[in-house]
């Protein structure tokens, strides 16, 4: 046992399917109706209360519906000291519903002890590398659990990267042994942002290591006259990210995929929608392979 109780945690895996995030806004009619998608996701830190009414909806849908913890929160960039209140929260919390998967992202968002609403870039650097793997590592022992790392969407780079991002992450799966959580949507956003390749990284990445995809959609916005993609999850999925998708599809199988949208909520049966797209290009890769 460690200081945050450590111990192997059963759980119920995520199938190779698609997905949906649970928000509020859907609550009530997602209970009502328990709608035909495969499982569900969840911001890990909107769970962090010990009761309260999003717990009373979260265990009325776990018990039918696999769960994907998704965190935004932990920081694993940061220089400051990991944050084990925060961990003791989510430790808490996978104690409590068992979720298939775990995720955090690959950035930073807070800094002597503040913290700002926005994931932050690192630079792709070796100290950079040696320092995120090394908290990974230290988050996945106190959680007796392997973890997933997202790519982020960035709006600036790094002059200092002495390597790209696709070649920080493969030795950052091996070097924690975490697992990669692929944003189709964050790829396309760099690209057209920076001019990195999106099918390069889908290509270069380790083929085992994706745990899990989220799509989502985007926005362009314009600052001092130049048009900058943004990742705001406030739209449909885009035909180049759907394309992008597949390609992914094709080289890492059939992987869970979620609906990220955050923004300007649809229908529930839009989200839906997007889900049973997602399932229809699983099917159709697996029928051309077959």
């Amino acid at each position: 046992m460690d200081a945050l109780g450590q111990q192997r945690i059963s759980c119920e895996s995520i199938p190779a399917s698609a997905g949906i995030g649970l928000r509020g806004a859907h609550h009530s009619e997602f209970l009502v109706r328990t709608p035909a998608v495969s499982w569900i996701e969840v911001h890990s830190e909107n769970f962090f209360c010990a009761g309260g009414a999003a717990h009373t909806v979260l265990t009325q849908a776990r018990a039918n519906y696999p769960l994907s913890l998704h965190g935004v929160g932990l920081s694993l960039g940061t220089t400051d000291a990991l944050d084990l209140g925060h961990l003791r929260k989510l430790r808490e919390l996978v104690g409590r519903y068992e979720p298939g998967l775990i995720s955090e992202h690959l950035s930073w968002g807070s800094i002597a002890g503040k913290h700002l609403n926005d994931l932050l870039p690192l630079p792709y650097t070796r100290e950079a590398l040696v320092h995120v793997a090394a908290r990974i590592d230290a988050t996945q022992s106190l959680l007796g659990r392997r973890i997933l790392i997202e790519n982020i969407s960035s709006y600036f780079q790094f002059a200092e990267a002495e390597m790209s991002e696709h070649e920080f992450f493969a030795e950052l799966v091996q070097r924690s042994g975490c697992g990669v959580l692929l944003d189709v949507n964050n790829l396309f956003v760099n690209e057209c942002n920076h001019g990195d390749s999106a099918l390069e990284f889908i290509r270069r990445i380790p083929r085992g290591c994706v745990g899990e995809i989220h799509l989502a959609g985007h926005s362009v916005q314009t600052y001092d006259g130049h048009d900058i993609v943004v990742d705001t999850h406030d739209a449909p999925v885009c035909s180049a990210v759907w394309d992008l998708y597949e390609t992914a599809i094709r080289r890492f199988g059939r992987v869970p995929t979620l609906i990220e949208w955050d923004s300007r909520l649809p229908a529930l049966d839009v989200l839906i929608g997007e889900a049973d797209k997602a399932e229809h290009v699983m099917e159709m890769v697996d029928a051309l392979a077959a």
